[in-house]
Formats: C-alpha cells, sequence, structure tokens
C-alpha cells in the first residue's frame, strides 16, 4: 500500500507541480468511487475515505442502519457492532461504520486510475488556462511540434499546446520541427475538447508587440504606435507620432543605421515595412501614407455619409509607384488612414478639372476667370496626348491649374457638409432631451428580439430612434432581422409615445421673508435723526481753490503746494469744521443719552453743564508728519 499510494502520490506531486489539495481530494474521490463499483452501492449512501500517508493503509466509511438482523450488509449493521464505535447508539440510527473491502487497495488502484488521470488534467487545463488568459493580446515563445496543410502545432509552457492556423501564418513561412519561433496570443477558450489557444504571426497586432520590444521609446510612452496596416510577408505600413517635443518618432522606430527596423524585418521574414509621421491633418497624413511616392496635391471629398473620399494627385512617373504592385500601396495607406483614396496623374487630374468648369454652375465665375488657362491647359493635354514631352513650365501650369480648380470644390463640399452637420444637430436639440436616457428596452410597442436588433445597429435609447426616424427612417429597415411590418411597429411607437408632464415645484418667494424681518426689527426714530443730521453735515462742499491732488499739486492752478500753505489749509479746515459743530449741537435735541461716535468726534452729556459735548479726535503733529 504504501509502495502504491505514498510514493505514487509524491511523485505527482513533484512532477505535475500541483497542490497537494487537489490531488489529495481527486485521489479521495477516486476511492469513493472505486468503492461504491466494487460493492454495488448506491449514490444516496455517504461514503468516506481516509488516507493514512505514513502507514500507507486506506479505510473506507460507509452510512449504515443499526438493525438487530441483517439483511443487506451493504446498508446495514448489528447493534453489537455499532455500538464498538458509537457506544450509544441505538436501533434505527445512521452511524459510520468501517467497510473497507478485502483486497481494496488493488482494486481501488486499477478502478481509480483513471479517475486520479482525469482529475490531474483538469487541475492542469485550469492552471494553463489561468496562466495563458492573462496573457492573451501578447507575445509567446514556443516549440513546434507538428505543421499540417492546415494548422501547426506549438508547444507553450506549462506543457501546454497552441494552435496556429494556415490563415495566421506568413506566406511563404515554413515551419520545421522542434524550431523556436514567436507569435501572438490572439484567444484562449476552454472549450469541452480542452483547452484551445488560438495563436497568430499575421496579425497586425504581432507588429505592434515586436515594436513595443525592440524600440523603448514605444514601451515607455514616448512615441506611440497611430495605426496599422499589415499583408503579412509582403508590406506594412506604421503611423507613430511623440508624445514629447524634440523626439523623432521615425527615427526612433527605425534606429541607427536602421538596427531595429531589420531586426523586425528578419522576424517577419523580410517583410518590408514603412514607418510614417502621424498628423493631425487629414490630407497630409494621407500625403505621407502615399510614400515612398511624392504626391502633388491632396484634395478632401468628406460627405454627408460615412463614405470619406480623398483624391490624389502624383505626376506622371509616381502613378505606378503610389499605387504599388496590384493596389497595395493604396490599399495600405487607405486602411492606414480610413479615408477612400482615388490616385490620378496630373494629366488625367486636368481633364477632370476642365470638365467640372463647363458641367458645374456652381463653378461658372472660377470658369470665367480661368478662360485663358483652360484655352492653354488644352492644348497643353492634346501635345501630351500626341507623345510630345511637356517642359518644367508646362507641367507646373497644369498642376497649379488643378489645384486651384480642386480646392475651389472641396471649399463647397465643406461649405455643404457644415450646412448639413448644423440642420443635423438642429434636429437634434429639438428632440427632448429626457428621450436620451430612456433605454431603447424601456420603449413600449417594440417587440423584445427588434430591441436587441436596435441596439446591436447603435441605437442605444428613445433619442437615437427618434433622431433616426427623423433623418432618415428608410435606415431602419435596412437592418438585418426588420421587416416592413417591424419597420411600421417601431414607427407607431415612436409617435405614440408620450413624455410624463414635468414636475414643478412651488418656491416661496423671499420677499415676505424680508418684510416679516424688516417688522421684528424697527428703527428708531432717534437715530434717523441723529444720522440724518450727520448726512447734512458731511454735505458741505470742501474748498475748491484748495484742494490738493494726490500728486501734491491744486485741481484748478495745478502748482505746487508748499509746507506752510499746507498748514494754514488745515488750519482752515478745522475752523470750518468747528462752526458746522455749533450749528450740529443747536439741532442736537436736548436728552440724556451716551455718547454716539459719528466721523472724527463723539457727542457726550456733561451732567455738570447740562448740555452736550462734541469732543474731536485729533492727531498729533508726529502722525501727520510720519503720515506725509
Amino acid at each position: 500500500m504504501k509502495s502504491e499510494f505514498t510514493l505514487a502520490f509524491n511523485e505527482v506531486l513533484e512532477e505535475k507541480g500541483l497542490p497537494r489539495d487537489v490531488i489529495l481530494a481527486a485521489l479521495e474521490s477516486a476511492m469513493v468511487s472505486a468503492y461504491r463499483k466494487t460493492v454495488g452501492s448506491s449514490a444516496a449512501q455517504e461514503v468516506k475515505v481516509e488516507l493514512d500517508f505514513e502507514s500507507g493503509n486506506v479505510s473506507v466509511f460507509a452510512e449504515k442502519e443499526v438493525t438487530d438482523d441483517i439483511y443487506d450488509d451493504r446498508t446495514e449493521v448489528l447493534l453489537e457492532e455499532a455500538r464498538k464505535t458509537y457506544p450509544d447508539a441505538q436501533l434505527g440510527d445512521l452511524v459510520m461504520v468501517e467497510s473497507t473491502p478485502k483486497d481494496f487497495g488493488r482494486i481501488a488502484a486499477q478502478t481509480a486510475r483513471q479517475a486520479i488521470q482525469q482529475r490531474i488534467r483538469d487541475a492542469e487545463k485550469q492552471r494553463q488556462f489561468e496562466h495563458f488568459s492573462k496573457q492573451v493580446g501578447e507575445i509567446t515563445s514556443g516549440i513546434v511540434q507538428a505543421v499540417n496543410s492546415r494548422q501547426a502545432t506549438i508547444g507553450l509552457d506549462l506543457k501546454a499546446e497552441g494552435t496556429m492556423l494556415r490563415k495566421d501564418m506568413i506566406p511563404n513561412e515554413r515551419f520545421r520541427i522542434h524550431d523556436r519561433i514567436r507569435s501572438y496570443i490572439v484567444e484562449v477558450t476552454d472549450s469541452p475538447k480542452g483547452l484551445q489557444i488560438i495563436l497568430s504571426r499575421g496579425h497586425r497586432n504581432f507588429l505592434r508587440r515586436l515594436l513595443e520590444n525592440e524600440v523603448p521609446e514605444i514601451y515607455h510612452g514616448i512615441v506611440e504606435i497611430r495605426s496599422i496596416a499589415r499583408e503579412p510577408g509582403q508590406r506594412a505600413k506604421v503611423a507613430v507620432s511623440a508624445t514629447q517635443q524634440g523626439i523623432d518618432p521615425v527615427g526612433a522606430c527605425v534606429g541607427q543605421r536602421g538596427v531595429r527596423i531589420q531586426a523586425i524585418v528578419r522576424e517577419l521574414h523580410d517583410e518590408k515595412i514603412d514607418v510614417i509621421e502621424w498628423s493631425p491633418d487629414a490630407a497630409v497624413y494621407i500625403s505621407k501614407a502615399i510614400s515612398p511616392a511624392r504626391v502633388s496635391g491632396v484634395y478632401l471629398n468628406p460627405s454627408i455619409y460615412d463614405h470619406k473620399t480623398a483624391t490624389v494627385v502624383v505626376p506622371e512617373d509616381q502613378l505606378s509607384l503610389a499605387i504599388g504592385r496590384e493596389g497595395q500601396n493604396a490599399r495600405l495607406a487607405a486602411k492606414l488612414t480610413g479615408w477612400r483614396i482615388d490616385i490620378m496623374s496630373v494629366s488625367e487630374a486636368a481633364a477632370k478639372a476642365l470638365i467640372k468648369l463647363r458641367e458645374d454652375p456652381s463653378l461658372s465665375e472660377l470658369a470665367e476667370a480661368e478662360a485663358g488657362t483652360m484655352a492653354r491647359v488644352e492644348e497643353l493635354l492634346q501635345a501630351k496626348s500626341e507623345g510630345r514631352v511637356l517642359s518644367m513650365d508646362d507641367s507646373t501650369l497644369i498642376a497649379r491649374f488643378v489645384d486651384r480648380v480642386e480646392r475651389r470644390g472641396e471649399a463647397d463640399r465643406k461649405e455643404e457638409v457644415d450646412a448639413h452637420m448644423a440642420e443635423l444637430k438642429e434636429i437634434k436639440d429639438s428632440i427632448d432631451s429626457r428621450a436620451f436616457e430612456i433605454s431603447v428596452y424601456d420603449i413600449p410597442g417594440i417587440k423584445e428580439h427588434i430591441q436587441v436588433i436596435l441596439q446591436e445597429n447603435g441605437i442605444e435609447t428613445l433619442g437615437d430612434l427618434i433622431f433616426t426616424t427623423i433623418t432618415d427612417s428608410d435606415a431602419i429597415l435596412a437592418f438585418n432581422g426588420v421587416g416592413p411590418k417591424n419597420h411600421e411597429e417601431i414607427l407607431d411607437a415612436v409617435r405614440a409615445y408620450k413624455f410624463p408632464p414635468l414636475e414643478i415645484e412651488e418656491v416661496d418667494e423671499p420677499v415676505e421673508e424680508i418684510s416679516e424681518l424688516v417688522e421684528v426689527q424697527p428703527v428708531e426714530e432717534e437715530l434717523l435723526e441723529e444720522d440724518a443730521a450727520v448726512e447734512e453735515v458731511e454735505e458741505v462742499p470742501a474748498v475748491e481753490a484748495t484742494e490738493q491732488s494726490p500728486e501734491g499739486e491744486t485741481e484748478e492752478t495745478g502748482e505746487e503746494t508748499s509746507f506752510e500753505e499746507l498748514f494754514k489749509l488745515d488750519s482752515m479746515r478745522r475752523e470750518k469744521g468747528t462752526e458746522e459743530d455749533e450749528e450740529y449741537r443747536q439741532m442736537m435735541p436736548d436728552k440724556k443719552k451716551k455718547g454716539k461716535k459719528r466721523r472724527g468726534f463723539t457727542v457726550e452729556y456733561d451732567p455738570d453743564q447740562d448740555t452736550d459735548v462734541v469732543r474731536y479726535q485729533h492727531r498729533k503733529a508726529e502722525d501727520d508728519w510720519e503720515n506725509w
């Protein structure tokens, strides 16, 4: 027993690298299954297994009923036998009794082998799934184990196997057994057939990860990859931009003498890689995406729909280079920029511009202004069609003519698009804002599967549905799964929907509170009389002829004032103030009250003199000098 179970158990732990509890649970479950299969017990009967690793013994305990006579020893036990383990056992009780069959070790080893192996495989698969699920979107290294016409099997870490289909391989790349390759983890799934790890070397993100590994500036975020367009094994275009000033993103990716980019080219089986600098200006971006061809002009044609088209004009000798072999360069540039690109030569663009000027009424003014140039361009195009070579000046004339016409057309198209966008914005603003807060699933009158179809096509709220029905109702009919009957139901549901009335809360006007506050705190008449008297005193005008400005000059004369004159002015102000105080004392009522502090003086009642006394607060001469 010890050699069969204990040694094998320790060996499995070391070999598989699995937790001890997992293997122990698998072993106990296998022993229980072996016991049930050996004695034929039912699944309702509780069975437990105890393993003694020191002695190597296996003990099986089964739940049995205590009886005085045994009819089935698999489910019943005598009262005397039960009381050996449970002294308080009574007839009819259920007790756990040791029921280890004879020669159970050999039977268990044969019966539980498959179960234990299955549990070990399940535990390994779970561990592999958790490990590789975290690495989705990353590069992993593996060894080729098998190759056929449809796929290749790659051995990975933790004894896992990855699958690389033929479409995910680089064309013309051949694998040999035991070759170590790098690949991109696309997907990891746990299916009934086992763990499936899908690998790829043709994915565009495989090139992204290689650039991150080879270029430290990309890894640290100094250089950012904006877009990637790739045809595996043939050509790829990468648009990069710098997040810091003073950094050359293209030079950082290429490296000194192309060391960095060449390492990636060798990894991708000599795939050509064009690294260009990304630009927020669509015309500049498209011009760089057409490289290595030289571009004469890029003219954007934004549409009110999602089809954005750009016309690229190139010289005659650059046309084939701009298009590329089988249109590869133009195709990659379109994928990289997201624009449909129409490439034409200067002569083709000139012929198209002549037709546009003659047939488009909106360009009649430009046609009149360019009448002489149009005649000259026609002569040059005729000469070129006859095989004559044009001079540099003639080619420049044609290119400038095309540029003027295309720029005018581009401006008109932009105005049309802006007007359409303004119209759409006005329609959207006219819709109740509450509609954009109501989910499409909360709209009554629309079937549930139709609601799912609407959400899959980008209509998330009632506001989106109303906006779509107003702008383009037939677009809903074009959704896959929406027929004419469903279309009418959707329109009826939108028309019949009514928003609940807005609840307006009544707010008390604050004016009433202010009036109550005024009533609680009345103003004393005596204080008002005193304030009125003080205001009359303060309204005495100052001497205009002697008013001094901050610069030490009088306002009327603008001449400087000496210190002696300043002291005279101060004394005149004090005498004037004394006269005003006399008038103030005559207006004061004959009442005994405490002094009220007013501007520069205090009025106090003197009981000895039985009158009010005005006391002034004068500054000392020292303070005056300091203030000066």
